[in-house]
């Protein structure tokens, strides 16, 4: 009876070592660069910190290079929380909900007629703040050495955005795009 009765404890104590939870043991922090803005004239670093396995939180920040980009978003602030579907660690791909708080530098041309039937051009430029919010898709894949690589989109509505110059209120759909590379530390 006392060999069943040890055999009992030690079986069951070795089923109940087993049974315990893998500790997340990967790395969780992370820095990245927007290659595809830096091509277009602009410069975006985004860092992203991992909650758990599946989801993380990060913020990038956007801001023009170059006067003449191809882009006229001059500065730009992004927090995203992100819900990862692969089956590594905070990788794979994802979804996202993101908020977005840019410059957006807006040409406004402007025609003056007068009263003789001739009239003047002018144009003047100006910087409108918006606020919007949205989702996004995207991938994220990981090397051995912990460098990064990602591909991911969004799409969101203009909140608010409003211009200073002829006071028209615009309302429309923003985006963001990113081709970036990083380093997981």
């Amino acid at each position: 009876m006392r060999k069943i009765l040890i055999f009992t404890t030690l079986f069951c104590s070795f089923i109940g070592s087993s049974q315990e939870k893998k500790q997340n043991d990967f790395l969780k922090n992370e820095v990245k660069i927007n290659a595809l803005y830096l091509t277009l004239g602009a410069f975006e670093g985004a860092y992203e910190r991992a909650i758990n396995d599946e989801s993380s939180f990060g913020t990038s920040i956007t801001f023009l290079l170059d006067k003449e980009a191809d882009i006229n978003t001059a500065f730009a602030i992004s927090p995203y929380y992100r819900f990862y579907f692969g089956e590594k660690p905070v990788a794979g791909f994802y979804m996202e909900g993101f908020g977005l708080y840019q410059t957006v530098n807006r040409n406004y041309d402007y025609y003056i007629y007068e009263t003789n039937g001739n009239y003047s051009y002018g144009s003047k430029e100006e910087k409108v703040k918006a606020f919007a919010l949205g989702i996004g898709l995207g991938g994220k894949w990981y090397t051995k050495r912990n460098v990064m690589f990602e591909i991911g989109a969004g799409i969101g509505r203009n909140l608010s955005i409003k211009s200073n110059i002829d006071n028209t209120d615009y309302s429309r759909i923003t985006g963001k795009i990113a081709i970036s590379v990083g380093y997981r530390f």
